[in-house]
């Protein structure tokens, strides 16, 4: 992560402001593009990241008279048909372009789709003029942005959306938010293909679900060792030497920081064995851990590439190729979103738990008060709820099929898809967790139990105690589901 402390960024105008992120093309972060969407940094240019910009930009314009897709030709199945390569042709094709459908995206959204295209073209390759990124940048500080539509886009380039940032540059399409849009910049000679040919809007939503699910997996296991101590749990399964028999890198970083957490004592609990959702947590939260590694590793390089088609090179050299297909990020999505379910399931099924008197050695679901106290059999079924929704988010987007564009285009990885499920996935998996939060501190309170100061998962009861409400009477719960939600997120935002 770039982030310099008063820097003046690379901009159209002036920018006094704190904090800047400066975008080279080489160093985009998850991180970065978290902090850009929710607007807690200002936005710049590295000058390294506007030379190389500028240098391709030159070069397109200089490359040999010859067939180049999308400039003197037409796009997809058009391939093969010679246009006038100008400003006309390039605004024909955003206008046609533009036709995403649906509702309009949410303004973080279209702020990450921002940010990640102004890094991408900063890497070279797309030949864009200057002042289009720069005037993405504008937009970026003064909070605007523009109208994108959710559906426009099958993981082979988000053409749809793109094109209606285009349009909006250009001076056309509509703008949102709460500053002013920048000055249209009048669309050259080949701009159109060079911003629209990219991934940028699935990238960006890929980094912010990977960054919100990347949090909720690390704050899962504090709120396991709650549960497991709330049910007198044993500490065996987490001990060095199960793991070292078999050791695969996430169960055994699961079950090191599960032992930390209690307090590094290997120790027996009140039964033989505990239910799978206590015994089986490395086996089943260290593959989503895995499976995390994954999404990040393949963002790092997707966040920094030049992926355009075709690629410009600053010899003024022309490359058509097909490096703009996103399935390796599709399929990790994927594999993250199903590793997630089955760690969700094990919260269910550690709620569950929390509901059974030969468990917790308290009343039934947690019940007090007068007989027949629902306590919390309620939590049971939102959580339930929560993790339907869950599964149907974590359907393989890449099982999907088609052919487009008269057959030119046979396949597609449907990896924008696979972005917003695991965003939904991430909101519905903070909702089973919270869940579970809740039950397990209302255990403790009522067994009078607390982690012991050896213990750090201490801190996290603690905090807990201090935004969730001790009634313990039946009444509706669920403002302590979004108190638990909201301390999950701040505590996600601390590791």
């Amino acid at each position: 992560m770039t982030v310099v402390q008063g820097a003046a960024p690379v901009l159209p105008g002036d920018f006094a402001g704190g904090d800047v992120v400066l975008l080279d093309g080489t160093r985009l972060t998850i991180v970065d593009v978290q902090r850009i969407a929710d607007g807690h940094v200002a936005v710049g240019i590295s000058p390294t990241g506007l030379d190389r910009l500028q240098r391709c930009w030159r070069a397109a314009r200089q490359v040999p008279e010859q067939a180049v897709y999308g400039r003197t030709t037409g796009v997809g199945a058009n391939h093969s048909e010679a246009v006038v390569g100008n400003a006309a042709h390039g605004m024909r094709l955003l206008r046609s372009h533009a036709s995403g459908i649906g509702n309009p995206l949410p303004e973080r959204d279209v702020r990450a789709m921002l940010a990640v295209r102004v890094n991408q073209v900063l890497r070279g390759g797309a030949g864009l003029q200057p002042a289009i990124a720069q005037a993405m940048v504008a937009a970026l500080n003064a909070g605007a942005y523009p109208e994108v539509h959710e559906h426009g886009a099958v993981g082979t380039g988000d053409l749809g959306p793109l094109a209606e940032l285009g349009l909006a540059l250009a001076g056309e399409g509509r703008w949102a938010g709460s500053g002013p849009p920048p000055r249209p910049v009048a669309v050259a000679d080949g701009d159109a293909l060079a911003l629209i040919s990219s991934n940028a809007l699935t990238i960006g939503q890929a980094a912010l679900a990977a960054d919100a699910v990347r949090g909720l997996l690390d704050v899962a296991v504090g709120v396991a060792a709650l549960t497991l101590l709330a049910v007198d749990g044993s500490t065996e399964p987490f001990a060095p030497e199960v793991h070292d028999a078999r050791p695969h890198t996430g169960a055994s970083r699961v079950a090191a920081e599960l032992l930390a957490l209690l307090g590094g004592e290997v120790i027996s609990g009140r039964r033989v064995q505990d239910p799978f959702g206590l015994r089986c947590l490395p086996q089943v939260h260290g593959p989503a851990l895995e499976a995390m590694a994954d999404v990040e590793s393949v963002l790092a390089v997707e966040l920094n590439a030049a992926s355009e088609n075709p690629l410009i090179t600053t010899e003024a050299a022309v490359r058509h190729h097909g490096g703009f297909h996103t399935a390796q990020l599709a399929l990790a999505l994927d594999r993250l979103r199903l590793a997630v379910l089955s760690t969700a399931q094990l919260s269910a099924g550690r709620l569950s738990m929390l509901t059974e008197p030969e468990l917790t050695g308290l009343r039934p679901f947690l019940a007090s008060g007068p007989a027949g106290s629902s306590g919390i059999m309620l939590l049971e079924y939102g959580a339930g709820s929560a993790l339907a929704e869950l599964r149907a988010a974590a359907f393989p987007a890449t099982l999907g099929h088609i052919v487009l564009s008269r057959g030119a285009e046979e396949h597609a990885s449907f990896s924008s898809q696979a972005a917003k499920q695991s965003q939904r996935a991430a909101a519905a998996y903070r909702l089973v967790l919270a869940c579970e939060l809740v039950a397990a501190v209302r255990a403790h309170r009522l067994r009078g139990s607390t982690p012991s100061p050896a213990q750090p998962v201490q801190a996290i009861y603690q905090r807990a105690c201090q935004v969730l409400d001790p009634d313990t009477e039946d009444r509706p719960l669920s403002d302590d589901v979004t108190a638990a939600a909201a301390l999950i997120d701040e505590l996600a935002s601390t590791r």
